[in-house]
């Protein structure tokens, strides 16, 4: 193969991706302008609400789905990654361990919870695990990692993230506004937001529109609420599968520290040593906030509107009282510890 042909490969590999980034960014522009307009509304949930509102054109050209999908996933990614560059990497450990009491009493909370009320509500085992997994540590991602592992059909995943995903939605509408009413410090908002919204997503965008230290925190307490995925998981095979198939799923566990969190690390180790210029701060989180806002835009034009209606009642009532309970649990937590 040529030097020519090799360096043609990973443009037409790119190619796809083209008009749903383009779209994506476009929109995310006008997002940016409406979050200048409204700060409290923010860049990212304008982005989001435009993006469900035109989720439904965007299903309908299919040259579109996979640069959306790539924009909502990846790009977020690189977004969080990007944050790391205002961090040391004392602040990171400082935070994550201060927040490990609400972080894991939320999710004590959350599990129970979703076992007595899924088991009252007549939800099977499966769903109301994934549903409570969804709520108690990271919305779709823990979905995804828990739901090989516990063999779940795809209807109770489907049902699971669509419940997951409108009480994202609803928390990064309603918990800034909530924090102004609470009084709630940019230090205290972000433990709120790292610890009772779902999705990485929906804590950026909830956290961004109250602050850029809120945004740091939440950050930090969300991925260290990420990396419960791996003991809930080794627990929940322990529970479901043995011998050979115990092991096949320890070592599937073990692969699902996300590179997105271990290049947060690196870059806030890169900043602990001097070696991210302080001139270069500010440029990088404008480039992770339009990032962040892009990212909010694609996971919008992805919405399936019509399978949160299909979801039914009782998955969205477990759903909601999760939701509920996290969140106070949260904030009870926080004010027992002062």
């Amino acid at each position: 193969m040529s030097a020519t042909t090799r360096r043609a490969d990973p443009l037409r590999a790119c190619a796809p991706l083209v008009p749903g980034v383009a779209l994506a960014a476009a929109i995310a522009l006008v997002a940016t302008g409406i979050g200048h307009a409204l700060p409290l509304l923010g860049a990212p949930v304008a982005g989001l609400l435009l993006g469900v509102a035109l989720s439904r054109a965007v299903a309908a050209r299919p040259p579109l789905q996979p640069g959306v999908a790539f924009a909502g996933r990846t790009l977020l990614q690189v977004a969080v990654v990007l944050l790391g560059s205002a961090l040391s990497l004392r602040q990171v450990a400082h935070v994550g361990a201060s927040s490990l009491p609400v972080m894991l009493g939320t999710l004590a909370v959350c599990l129970a919870l979703a076992y007595l009320l899924g088991r009252w509500l007549g939800i099977g085992r499966d769903l109301r695990t994934l549903i409570g997994v969804g709520t108690g540590i990271c919305g779709a991602s823990a979905i995804a990692a828990v739901s090989p592992v516990i063999r779940a059909r795809s209807a109770d995943v489907a049902y699971a993230i669509s419940t997951i995903f409108l009480f994202n939605l609803v928390a990064v509408l309603a918990f800034p506004p909530l924090g102004h009413l609470l009084g709630l410090s940019q230090h205290d908002f972000g433990l709120f937001a790292g610890t009772a919204v779902n999705d990485t997503s929906s804590v950026v965008a909830a956290a961004s529109t109250y602050g850029s230290s809120a945004t740091d925190y939440a950050v930090v307490v969300k991925l260290t609420r990420t990396l419960m995925i791996i003991p809930i998981c080794l627990g929940l095979a322990a529970l479901t599968r043995s011998g050979e198939r115990e092991a096949s799923a320890l070592r599937r566990v073990t692969r699902l520290v996300p590179w997105f969190l271990v290049g947060f690390i690196v870059l806030a180790a890169l900043n602990s040593l001097g070696w991210v210029p302080s001139a270069a701060h500010q440029p990088l989180r404008d480039a992770s906030v339009f990032l962040i806002t892009l990212a909010l835009t694609a996971i919008g034009l992805r919405t399936d509107v019509a399978g949160l209606r299909r979801a039914g009642s009782r998955p969205l009532l477990l759903g909601l009282l999760l939701w509920v309970a996290v969140a106070g649990t949260s904030l009870v937590l926080q004010w027992a510890a002062g």
